[in-house]
């Protein structure tokens, strides 16, 4: 991807990243992302889950959200995603950081309308939320597809931006005798308990190594 006026970070412009590989890491292994635009004058700012297909984001939505419908539209969007490694505490508050790495993606949303290709995409959303599951679950019927919206976007213009390492402290605070260094944070899939309609069925493959 070549960088862009709208992705060339306006600070600490060494961290960006242009390549596919660094930008799809990042995508593939974060959850959620946020999806901003304007409707009307007025900023609109909405998390949601997605997944990504060779060069293409997905997400999802019903057919009665007025954002969704809006977005369909083809109207520009930022989209934003990022995932936090660790907390950087340095010996003076105006040298702490967050040790991270984030995607910023513009584009326009393309609807998809052909069948086959909406129930795939809810899969590919489905098995990154809930890996193998897909099979499991009882099948989506024709009606719940209908009710939903699926959109693609194109990754083309698109960059990430990364932060690994130690504080950066000023020269004259590194012998302060003041702790700096790194918070690890932690973010993944906990044990599955079952809700009162599941409590006699058995925890299935897919979810038992993580039990």
């Amino acid at each position: 991807m070549q960088p862009t006026s709208r992705t060339i970070p306006s600070r600490s412009a060494k961290r960006a990243h242009y390549d596919e590989e660094t930008v799809y890491s990042i995508l593939d292994e974060a959850l959620f992302c946020t999806v901003s635009c304007v409707i009307n004058g007025q900023p609109f700012s909405i998390p949601t889950a997605f997944a990504r297909y060779e060069n293409v984001f997905y997400l999802h939505g019903s057919v009665g959200s007025h954002f969704i419908r809006e977005i369909e539209k083809g109207i520009p969007v930022c989209i934003t995603v990022m995932l936090t490694d660790a907390l950087v505490v340095a010996k003076s508050a105006f040298s702490h950081s967050v040790n991270y790495r984030s995607v910023i993606l513009f584009a326009k949303a393309e609807k998809i309308e052909e069948y086959d290709k909406k129930v795939e995409v809810l899969k590919w959303i489905t098995e990154k939320m809930v890996p193998n599951s897909w099979e499991y679950l009882r099948p989506m019927t024709e009606s719940e597809v209908r009710k939903t919206t699926v959109l693609g976007f194109k990754i083309e213009e698109a960059s990430a931006k990364t932060r690994t390492g130690m504080p950066n402290d000023e020269k004259e605070d590194l012998d302060l005798p003041i702790w700096s260094g790194l918070i690890p944070l932690r973010s993944g899939r906990g044990i599955p308990f079952a809700d009162d309609f599941s409590k006699n069925v058995p925890l299935p493959e897919h979810l038992s190594h993580l039990s």
